[in-house]
């Protein structure tokens, strides 16, 4: 869900966004970053009317009539070029769905019994997660980095849970748990993208399928009523329209045109206004070591992002 658009059009098939300056585009991800880390505020609300599934498979269905119109010009331009997505494609899109289903409803079901705080930095645990999964999934050798920030995360994620003084919550072992999904998600996503070469239709493909899976399995496991949904409208709306819909297609315009150090390093941001909002409108105040957890964590996940880009620069230069 969190890939830019270069890499998938060439000059002859243009991405479909506009034009915008470095700076605009910064900006741009900025307010992403702002979006994605409220909208845990908006989450933690929705379960006052509404269960896990039932809150994601509205959100998504939701999100994928926002992407639908870029997803259709995609799927046109694509049927031009005589390159419509095969059967392995389909299947590759169900495949992303699912596991964005396990990755939302998990973290749904995570921030039930856990601070916004905690969910937002603990999500974060997706960034360090991907190359190790690459490294044992795909055999590709990680960067050097990965292993003492990996290490980072895990002792700031222990001092963010309590430093051993409280055991750690089911609520952050449900969010942990999403992470995995997230890691995985963002690993196949890439792939599958580059194949198709049509990010807005994988976007809104695998949002379909996070909706309707959500919502068969909520029928079956949970009581739906309309008032219930009447007491979540704002956050379905919030996180549907704004979450997923605006901010995906925000971040694909911005990331083609913002420095992929600075795309790195502000939407890495989500997890701080997490943080923020979090204190500001949900009450969450954290001891010395959670602070300390906290920031050796979001350096962890900086540090991760930025150590191969700045060793590729500088070989670069060398060269």
């Amino acid at each position: 869900m969190r890939a830019g658009c270069p890499g998938w059009y060439t000059d002859a098939f243009p991405c479909p966004v506009f034009p915008v300056t470095r700076t605009q585009a910064n900006l741009l991800l900025l307010f992403v970053a702002l979006i994605w880390g409220s909208a845990f505020v908006a989450q933690a609300h929705a379960n006052a009317g509404v269960e896990p599934y039932t809150f994601t498979g509205i959100r998504f269905l939701l999100g994928t009539c926002i992407v639908a119109p870029l997803a259709w010009r995609d799927y046109r331009l694509l049927s031009r070029r005589e390159a419509r997505p095969l059967q392995r494609d389909v299947l590759g899109v169900a495949a992303l769905g699912l596991l964005l289903t396990l990755g939302a409803v998990f973290q749904q079901i995570g921030i039930t019994g856990t601070t916004v705080t905690n969910a937002g930095f603990l999500t974060a645990l997706y960034v360090p997660l991907v190359p190790l999964l690459s490294w044992l999934i795909l055999r590709a050798r990680p960067h050097w980095s990965v292993w003492p920030t990996s290490a980072g995360c895990l002792l700031g994620t222990w001092m963010l849970s309590g430093a051993g003084h409280v055991a750690i919550s089911t609520g952050d072992l449900w969010v942990i748990a999403s992470s995995v999904f997230w890691a995985l998600h963002v690993l196949m996503v890439g792939r599958v993208a580059d194949r198709i070469a049509a990010p807005f239709l994988v976007a809104a493909g695998q949002f379909l399928v996070c909706g309707v899976a959500s919502l068969c399995w909520a029928l079956l496991t949970e009581t739906i009523t309309l008032e219930g949904i009447r007491q979540a409208t704002l956050p379905i709306l919030y996180t549907g329209i704004l979450s997923v819909g605006f901010a995906y297609t925000g971040q694909v315009v911005g990331q083609r045109y913002a420095d992929a150090a600075d795309a790195a390093i502000i939407l890495s941001a989500e997890t701080l206004f997490a943080a923020m909002f979090g204190f500001l409108l949900m009450g969450d105040r954290l001891n010395a070591a959670g602070l300390a957890g906290c920031v050796l964590i979001f350096a962890c996940i900086l540090a991760v992002q930025m150590m191969p880009m700045i060793e590729a620069r500088r070989a670069a230069r060398q060269a």
